[in-house]
Formats: structure tokens, C-alpha cells, sequence
């Protein structure tokens, strides 16, 4: 399964109800390059369970500023519309997989 793309306009529908990851990022990041596969992985693994999605900062400066992100990659852990963790910077599987699981638990 692939990512998610969220959007100022569809970010607050799709992580209303379950366990959504959400990946800060820009084309422009060699980090965020870097976490972009990982994040693919994620969105194979979880299918079904939960959501793995990406937003684009420089299209969605509003939605980036409403977290406080000024460093990326930012990724967010929610739950049920809520943030339950908060991440910066170039995360391993592991740990992101561990963060989901205990919002899924």
C-alpha cells in the first residue's frame, strides 16, 4: 500500500479516526529523502492497520506551522485526530514502528 498525500484541506478527515504516521517533508531534504523508503516500508507493514501518510511542507506551510515544525523531517504519530508523538529527524524503522504500535495497542 502506498502513502498517503495529505493536504491542508484533507489532513484533519484522514486522521480523524485511527492510527495515522505522518511524515513532514520536502524534494529539497536529503534526510527526508532518506526517511522517504522507510516510510514506503511502513505503509506495506501496516496496510490495513494503519494509515502512513506524507505532507509536503512547501505546499502546506500552514499545516507544518499549525505543529511547530521547523525542522524536517518531522514525523507525527496520531490517534483518533490527536498527536500522541512527535519525532525530528531522520527516524530508523524500528523506532517508528515501535511508535506505532503502541498507539495502535
Amino acid at each position: 500500500m502506498a502513502t498517503q498525500i495529505l493536504t491542508e484541506a484533507n489532513f484533519k478527515d484522514e486522521v480523524q479516526e485511527g492510527v495515522t504516521l505522518v511524515d513532514f517533508w520536502a524534494t529539497w531534504c536529503p534526510p527526508c529523502r532518506m526517511q522517504g523508503p522507510i516510510v514506503e516500508e511502513l505503509a506495506d507493514d501496516y496496510a490495513g492497520k494503519a494509515k502512513i501518510a506524507k505532507v509536503d511542507v512547501d505546499h502546506n506551510q500552514n499545516l507544518a506551522a499549525e505543529f511547530g515544525i521547523q525542522s524536517i523531517p518531522t514525523l507525527l504519530v496520531m490517534k483518533d485526530g490527536q498527536l500522541v508523538q512527535q519525532m525530528v529527524g531522520l527516524q530508523r524503522k524500528e523506532t517508528l514502528a515501535q511508535e506505532i504500535n503502541t498507539a495502535l495497542a
